[in-house]
């Protein structure tokens, strides 16, 4: 199944049989990847004690019934709107329109800093070179399948440096997409630098523009550009769970 994209002067082929999902699911449980001192998403079987009643096929309902607790900035991979640090209420839902974005995807070895390891201004802009796109998808590395499971509080992980985002936002980058619980510091009073800086709060707000935190890039997926589908659920929310699909680009 090929589609043909009309991409500015530009036509791109994708394949869409062969879609790369670079998401990481939301599971009930200790399994789950998880961030900011909260405890495990659950998904439970819903109990209705005055009808004894259990949504549940094995316990012997006709269906499975299931009640999700979760919250979308710690339990998985999130996509989230400069609604997440205004006072001002913006929906993640409303001013994403779009969902397919040209996106480069890079792969940068943290810099120590001090106590900390960071993502540079450097290192992006040596990544990105000359290259216009939509969005730029970030992997790590080490790049290990822990990353799917791993309880990142109180652990100080690798943050975007200020400097970086600035660059990627004066760049034109409207759609940040990155296998970290955060772009910023997991503490830094409240500054929230890069948020801040990528979606320029300072200025215009950049109210069609996106964070995607808590992905994860395989290692098959190489490095370079891509076809992005940022599929979003229809949360009216500052963040939502999300599912950025990645399709390769047919020379």
């Amino acid at each position: 199944m090929l589609a043909t994209i009309q991409y500015n002067s530009r036509k791109l082929q994708i394949d869409l049989t062969k879609p790369l999902d670079i998401s990481i699911a939301i599971r009930s449980g200790q399994e789950n990847v998880n961030a900011w001192y909260i405890g495990n998403p659950e998904i439970e079987p819903v109990v209705i004690e005055e009808e004894d009643w259990v949504g549940s096929v094995v316990k012997g309902s006709a269906v499975n019934f299931n009640t999700i607790i979760f919250n979308p900035h710690a339990h998985g991979t999130h996509t989230e709107c400069v609604g997440h640090i205004t006072e001002t209420v913006y929906s993640v839902n409303k001013n994403l329109k779009q969902f397919f974005f040209l996106a480069e995807v890079i792969t940068v070895a943290p810099e120590k800093l001090d106590d900390d390891f960071v993502i540079s201004k450097k290192q992006i802009q040596f990544a990105l070179g000359n290259k216009k796109r939509d969005a730029v998808v970030i992997r790590t590395i080490p790049n290990l399948k822990e990353k799917l499971t791993k309880r990142y509080s109180k652990t100080n992980p690798t943050y975007l440096l200020e400097e970086a985002a600035i660059y990627l936002r004066e760049k034109g980058i409207k759609h940040l997409l990155i296998d970290l619980p955060s772009v910023d510091k997991e503490r830094d009073e409240g500054k929230l630098l890069s948020h801040n800086a990528f979606w320029n709060t300072q200025g215009k707000l950049r109210l069609d523009a996106t964070i995607t935190e808590f992905i994860y890039v395989p290692n098959k997926v190489k490095d370079g550009e891509y076809m992005l589908n940022l599929q979003i659920a229809s949360f009216e929310n500052d963040a939502t769970p999300s599912k950025p699909v990645l399709y390769k680009i047919i020379e």
